[in-house]
């Protein structure tokens, strides 16, 4: 699984680290190109994967999302779900591409869902 989140890093541009995470909140696997703490990012990404989740399944009646994208000032991050229970997140810095994000990180998701 590392082989696939250090490419996915190298691949998109402005991608500065790519996890994969539970919706329990933790840490499966993660690689990142700057000093972060991938832990606390995918808790805190999880609550926001359940919150989706519980949106657009229970009250919105219409599934899973397929895909969430969340921009702040220095930080955006691009969540896609693996399996019910899997996500990849993918942290990015202020000049990146999300066209990038969302083409590799789809592609990353299928070849990691394999290995989960």
């Amino acid at each position: 699984m590392l082989p696939h989140l250090t490419q996915l890093v190298t691949d998109v541009d402005g991608a500065w680290a790519a996890a994969i995470g539970g919706l329990d909140g933790l840490l499966v696997e993660g690689h990142a190109s700057a000093d972060a703490d991938l832990g606390l990012l995918v808790a805190e990404h999880a609550g926001l994967m359940r919150a989706a989740n519980a949106a657009y399944g229970d009250t919105l009646g219409d599934g899973s999302p397929r895909e969430l994208y969340l921009r702040g000032e220095r930080l955006s991050v691009y969540l896609h779900p693996i399996t019910p229970q899997f996500f990849l997140m993918l942290a990015l810095d202020g000049r990146s591409n999300l066209g990038q994000a969302r083409l590799y990180g789809r592609a990353a998701a299928r070849l990691l869902e394999a290995d989960l």
